[in-house]
């Protein structure tokens, strides 16, 4: 690590290679603390190249337990966190609502590293046990539509990592990360990213992959359409740059989308919205992520027939028994 460490204080990057290679080192705990700070440390101080997040990327692919769902047209809707605006759960709510469609969704998620409440904070507080298994997986998938996958079970060489990330309390490039290795690897992406720089290298690195995907960057930082501002796009194909009257939706206040300051809060306010309680900007949000990874899905529709199925997914409640049949219980 000396070697790289002095590489990189030179102002140098690392090759594809060196990062793959440098990032395995780290999670098979062949490094110490120190020395795994000071390399975290580099990447808040300049940009990451596409070869380091791709070499990263492969890292923790190849570290990882694959699960293969390949039978499934699945779609992750995932942001890398980070964007420190504390909102509601957005991108879950909104897998949710896409499960209740009819489609199939291969959740990737984890416990909340610098926001009061991740993914699998708010699952794991409504009941749902973690899964493993590829067959558990796929009986959750077959019976819900939406299977859960709490990165720490499939990825279990990050243990290395975990209380350094939970004691710096501030996005690190393992936050980029985090939607690039959902071990099933779906056919089908939605990404939220917290800025425009990490969008654009985002679309480099899954021009290499044969993912369908859609990056989703709001202008004023979100890392998920927040209908708080303009909205940029990247598809396999095509970028946009959409306000939020273009997907059909008023604007919104920051405010709006506050997501409380526990646990317990969010995941009342995640049942609230479920259950069709929730307030109009806290529906429009989640329509407008959903409606999203349903025009990935189906290119063909129109984005106002997408977000239609949308919204009859939570306003039916076909979103909210996704919920129940996952968590196998009425909540």
């Amino acid at each position: 690590m000396k070697n790289i460490l002095h590489h990189l204080f030179e102002y140098k990057t690392l090759t594809k290679q060196e990062a793959e290679e440098v990032l395995i080192h780290i999670t098979k705990g062949e490094y110490n603390e120190a020395q795994i700070i000071a390399f975290l440390t580099v990447f808040q101080m300049r940009s990451i190249t596409v070869d380091e997040l791709s070499g990263f990327r492969t890292a923790l692919l190849k570290m990882g337990i694959p699960i293969d769902l390949s039978d499934y047209n699945c779609i992750d809707l995932c942001g890398t966190g980070g964007d420190t605006k504390n909102t509601f759960n957005i991108s879950t709510l909104a897998s949710f609502i896409v499960a209740g469609s009819g489609e199939m969704v291969s959740k990737h998620g984890n416990y909340s590293v610098s926001s009061f409440c991740g993914s699998s904070n708010v699952i794991e507080h409504l009941g749902y046990q973690f899964k493993d298994t590829e067959n558990e997986l796929k009986e959750d998938l077959e019976r819900s539509g939406i299977c859960f996958l709490h990165a720490p079970r499939f990825n279990p060489a990050m243990k290395n990592v975990a209380s350094i990330r939970r004691n710096l309390g501030i996005r690190t490039f393992f936050n980029m990360l985090g939607p690039l290795v959902n071990p099933s690897q779906p056919k089908n992406q939605i990404v939220g990213v917290y800025d425009l720089e990490l969008a654009r290298l985002y679309n480099y690195v899954l021009q290499e992959t044969e993912t369908n995907y859609t990056i989703i960057h709001n202008i004023d930082g979100y890392d998920e359409i927040a209908l708080t501002d303009k909205v940029k796009l990247i598809s396999n194909n095509r970028e946009e740059i959409l306000t939020p009257h273009d997907l059909g939706f008023k604007l919104l206040a920051p405010e709006e989308l506050y997501g409380g300051q526990s646990v317990e809060e969010a995941a009342k306010l995640f049942v609230k919205v479920l259950k069709g309680n929730g307030s109009e900007a806290q529906n429009s949000v989640c329509i407008a992520n959903a409606g999203t990874g349903i025009h990935c899905l189906h290119p063909e529709l129109s984005r106002e027939d997408a977000m239609d199925r949308a919204r009859v997914s939570l306003e039916s409640g076909k979103a909210m028994n996704a919920l129940n049949k996952l968590v196998q219980k009425e909540i």
